[in-house]
C-alpha cells in the first residue's frame, strides 16, 4: 500500500456508519473496530480543522425514495426506529457535514460535491461500512468527479471477507491510494501539524 501525500485542503468522509449498518455482522473488521478507527481518523481531522463529512443512507416514510428498477435484493421496508441515526462515537460534531443518501453512493442526489468544492477540498479519505456498496460506489464517483482518493482500508467493513479483498485489492488501486488508520494518520501528522499533538 502507498500512500504518498495528503492535499493541504482534505476531507474525511465516512460512509453508513449508523446504527442499523454498523451493528451488523461484517468481515474481516468488526462493526465497533470499523468505528473506532473512523472516530480516530475524525477526532484527529477535528483537531487540525479539516472537514468530516458523515453520510448516512436513509429512507422516507412514505416508501417514495424506494431503489427503482427490479432486483433480486430488495431493501428491508421495516427497518427500526433509529437505524439511520450516525452511531455515538462520530456524532455530535457540530462542524461535521452530515449527508442524507438514498442510493449507494455518496454522491448522487445529494449536495456532498457542492459542500466540498466550497470548501476548496481537492482529496477525499474513505471509510465505512459496506466496503463494496457505499465505500466503493463513493470512491467511484469521487474519482470521476476529480478528488483525489485514499481509502483508509482497515476503517471499513463488509458483508463478506471476500467482497472486502475484492475492492480493496482490485478496485481501489485504480481509483486511488490505500493506507491503514495508523499510516495516514502518520501521514496526516507529517503533512497537518497541529498544535499540541504529536
Amino acid at each position: 500500500m502507498t500512500l504518498t501525500t495528503l492535499d493541504e485542503r482534505t476531507a474525511l468522509v465516512l460512509v453508513d456508519l449508523q446504527r442499523g449498518i454498523a451493528g451488523g455482522a461484517t468481515q474481516p473488521f468488526t462493526g465497533p473496530e470499523v468505528v473506532a478507527r473512523a472516530a480516530t481518523l475524525a477526532d484527529a481531522f477535528r483537531a487540525r480543522g479539516l472537514l468530516v463529512v458523515l453520510v448516512r443512507v436513509s429512507t422516507r416514510p412514505d416508501g417514495s425514495d424506494a431503489v427503482p428498477g427490479r432486483t433480486e435484493a430488495q431493501r428491508p421496508s421495516n427497518r427500526p426506529a433509529g437505524w439511520d441515526e450516525i452511531v455515538d462515537e462520530l456524532a455530535g460534531h457540530p462542524s461535521d457535514v452530515v449527508v442524507t443518501k438514498r442510493n449507494w453512493g455518496a454522491f448522487y442526489g445529494t449536495d456532498l460535491d457542492v459542500q466540498l468544492r466550497r470548501r476548496g477540498i481537492t482529496q477525499v479519505v474513505l471509510g465505512g461500512i459496506a466496503t463494496s456498496i457505499g465505500v466503493e460506489s463513493t470512491a467511484r464517483a469521487a474519482h470521476e468527479h476529480g478528488y483525489h482518493v485514499t481509502l483508509a482500508t482497515d476503517a471499513m467493513a463488509d458483508l463478506s471477507a471476500e467482497s472486502h479483498t475484492h475492492s480493496v485489492e482490485r478496485v481501489f488501486p485504480r481509483l486511488g491510494e490505500r493506507g491503514t488508520t495508523a499510516e495516514i494518520l502518520d501521514l496526516l501528522t507529517r503533512s497537518h501539524p497541529a498544535a499540541g499533538l504529536d
